[in-house]
Parts: C-alpha cells; structure tokens; sequence
C-alpha cells in the first residue's frame, strides 16, 4: 500500500478534517522534547476506542508501524517516529469520563492534561498524586507509557502505584481490559507490565486511576546551603531519621540563577544550592515534624530555613522548580535532560563525578532533581546548531549513565529509554536479560509494528 493509498483508507476511518498528511504537519509531528527528529507518513486524531482499533488493524494487515503520541514533552525521543509509519495523536481523546468517589477512582481517556484533572479533583477535595515538571501540558496517557513520576513520587511512587486498570488496543486492534476497580486482580499483573512500557505493547485508550484524600495540611520550606554536599547529606538524615517528606526537591546554583532570570522567586543567588522540603498529612504533630526536620537542615550546616506562611508563598516556591527546564534556556540555546537514579547515600559523590565529567566535556551543567528518591536530572547545556557541541553531549550523557549505574543506579527514572538511552541499557541489563524483554515483545507484538526501535535495542 503507498502513502496515497494509506491516507485514503485512513479518512475512511477517522473524519477526514483529522488526517493530518501535509509537509509541515508532518514535520510538526517528527519531533518532541528530546534531540531525535524523524517524519512520520501521516498523523491521525482518533475521536474513540472503536477509531484506535481500526487504524491499528489496519497498520497490523499492511505492517506499517503506529506510534501513539500526546503532547510530545517526551524527553528521550519516546514519540519519534523513526520508521515512519502512522502517529496516532490523542488530543481529541480528553474526556474525564467516570469520577467515582465511593471508590476512590477516576476514569479517563489518555489525551486529558495531567493538571486539568488535578485541579478538578482538588475542587472535590481529592489527589490524583503524580505530578510530572510537565503537568501543565503532559497527558495522562503520556505518563502511562513512561511511567511518570514527579517530586511527590517521594512518598507516594510513580504512575504506576495509581494505575488500577486500563482499556487498550492491541498490535491487531483487539481491544481488551487489564486490572479494573477490584483490588488484588488474579493472573499476570498486565497494568503494571504496560504501565512504563512506552507503547511498544498496546495503547491505553481508557485509564482508571486511584484518587487519595487531599491533605489536611501543608508546610512547605526552602533549605539553604553553602556546598551541595550539605544539601545531598541533609536528604539522607532526614530520611534515616524515619521522616518520609512529601517531596525533596534540590537545585543547584546555575539552576537558581537561571530560574532568577525569568520568574523571580528570590532564591539566594550567592548559594550553592536549596532544598524545597514538603510535607503534608494530618494536621495534628505536623508542627513538630516541620521542627525536627529544621534541626536536621541545622546540623547538616544549613544557611537559612524559609517556611511558606501562605498558599501563594508556597505557589511561588514550586513555579521556580517546575519553570527550571525551560528556564535554562538563559544560559543557553538547548539542553539535554539526563536522567538517572542512585541510591540517595551516593548524591554527593555521584553529583562530584557528574560536575567533573561536564568540565571534561566543556558543557555547562545545572542539577535540579528529586534528591529525596536520587532521581537526577543533569541539565546539559549547548547549542543545538554547533554539530562538535552536540557530539560532546551525547558523549557526556553516556558518561553521566554510566556513573549512575556504576554508583547501584540505574539509567532512567521516570523518562524512560526511548531512542536516546539504548546504547545505555548494556549499562544494567545483560544480554540474557534483552533476550527476555524482546521475548515479551515479541509475544505482545510479533510483527514490531508498536512504537518501533524503542525501549529495546534491536
């Protein structure tokens, strides 16, 4: 079948006003936030399960690839289409469609804007937990393929610890249900093989999601410290101390600087590096958790101890963490985001190592990151345009990766491989262990038309 052929059939399935074939939307569909770049053949907006399984059956009798895609804030090249092939693009697909309180539960299509739903379930005095830096654009069915965290997965895990069940289609279009509203489901546990799976098995058409009680309160601080290592150590006193924070959020002075320059939060610029610290839960004894995390910061050398006193204080203190990727964009054009995990005893020599491999490469590094979980996130920063430059940042992302799981860590920690980190994956799985990740596959899609050349190196 060629390209003509293709899209005609494909308007006989989707309305024709959402098959998307010109030069330039196809090249507006070839990219997301990662460096890869490749043209997709077409781009179709389905408007329902039953459109998702027919486009797919279609790509399963022709063995054209099927990439499914959100916003695009993918960071490692997840939504590239790198062999072509039909995006199957979900924005039409964002309809809350069940909040169902008495079970704690929401159920949603994949193109709903993870902070629309959050902002709604707060309305109702509920929590759907996961809060990606992306929130503001990411869609839930974004977070399901890559398993996103966020700085609350501290206390309360990643998307898959608030994925109870999920509709999806298959490599041929079949549409079936893993997990549901019932706890302790019989059989494989499906969801959690999917959830993080990067659409290389099925596509999530309809998600059901575990919603919490909202807490009752808040306190959130700013930590400020004169080296970095006081900050790292702080992490990992207050969590030996059996205190379990909300988040534990830490950003280096090249970060702060940049954040500065665009939304003015007032971080200290003369310092090395802060720590937002957040609670929450019931109100009764938060007062003196609050305490004794202060003397914790204290005797890890802390400069100063900032305590929001209101909504908007604490407003101000998150937008300075959740703009820091693009604020980078002052120091310079591009950056590359790495992300990797440690355990949280090895922050300070993994983050020495980290800053020493950047001077190597002569690229400028900021860190901003989930300290409390070692999830970090070097921010290398270059210029797109120079092709010497761009050589030595992947380079040096290579070299960052390869720290971390020398350090017990491991490669990603909620941005997945994507095209961008298969090289890396010799760095913590065996040949054996491919061989079996290719064997599941494999078994889910025997003629690799899901997102293909992702995830697994071939």
């Amino acid at each position: 079948m060629n390209r003509e052929q293709l899209i005609d059939r494909l308007r006989g399935i989707v309305d024709p006003e959402y098959v998307l074939s010109s030069d330039m939307d196809l090249t507006l569909y070839g990219y997301d936030a990662s460096l890869d770049r490749a043209l997709p053949d077409v781009v179709v907006l389905p408007d329902s399960t039953e459109e998702v399984s027919q486009v797919v059956a279609l790509a399963h009798k022709e063995k054209i690839p099927v990439v499914a895609r959100g916003s695009g804030t993918n960071l490692t090249g997840g939504t590239i289409p790198v062999k072509g092939g039909i995006v199957v693009h979900f924005s039409r697909m964002n309809r809350i469609l069940e909040i169902d309180i008495p079970n704690r539960t929401v159920t949603v299509e994949p193109g709903v804007i993870t902070l629309d739903l959050q902002n709604l379930m707060l309305e109702k005095g509920f929590v759907y937990q996961p809060d990606p830096a992306s929130q503001k654009v990411s869609t839930l069915g974004g977070n399901f393929g890559e398993n996103s965290g966020g700085p609350h997965c501290l206390k309360y895990g990643v998307t898959t610890n608030h994925v109870l069940g999920a509709e999806v289609v298959m490599d041929d279009g079949t549409v079936v249900w893993v997990g549901g509203k019932s706890q302790d489901n019989p059989g494989y546990d499906l969801t959690g093989l999917l959830v993080g799976s990067e659409g290389t098995l099925a596509m999530a058409t309809k998600i059901v999601l575990k919603l919490m009680r909202a807490p009752e309160t808040v306190k959130t601080m700013l930590a400020v410290y004169d080296t970095v290592e006081d900050g790292a150590n702080t992490v990992s006193a207050i969590i030996a101390e059996g205190i379990v924070p909300a988040t534990l959020e830490m950003l280096d002075n090249i970060v702060m600087r940049a954040v500065e320059e665009t939304i003015h939060v007032g971080y200290p610029l003369d310092a090395a590096a802060v720590l937002i610290i957040e609670l929450d839960g019931m109100a009764d004894g938060m007062d003196d958790k609050a305490g004794k995390i202060i003397e914790i910061c204290k005797r890890n050398n802390v400069r100063e101890v900032k305590l929001a006193k209101t909504e908007a204080e604490r407003a101000v203190l998150w937008a300075g963490r959740k703009g820091a990727f693009g604020a980078v964009g002052q120091v310079r054009p591009s950056y590359m985001c790495c992300d990797g995990t440690v355990p949280r005893t090895k922050l300070p020599e993994v983050l020495s190592k980290v800053m020493e491999a950047g001077r190597k490469y002569d690229l400028p590094i900021g860190n901003v990151f989930h300290a409390g979980d070692g999830n970090l996130h070097p921010l290398i920063m270059f210029d797109e345009r120079d092709d010497e430059e761009v050589d030595r940042v992947h380079k040096l992302g290579t070299e960052i990766l390869k720290i971390c799981a020398e350090a017990g860590g491991t490669i990603s920690g909620e941005h997945g491989v994507g095209l961008e980190k298969l090289r890396e994956t010799s760095f913590i799985f065996s040949e054996s262990d491919l061989r079996f990740l290719r064997r599941i596959k494999t078994a889910f899609d025997p003629d690799d038309i899901m997102n293909p050349g992702k995830m697994i190196p071939e």
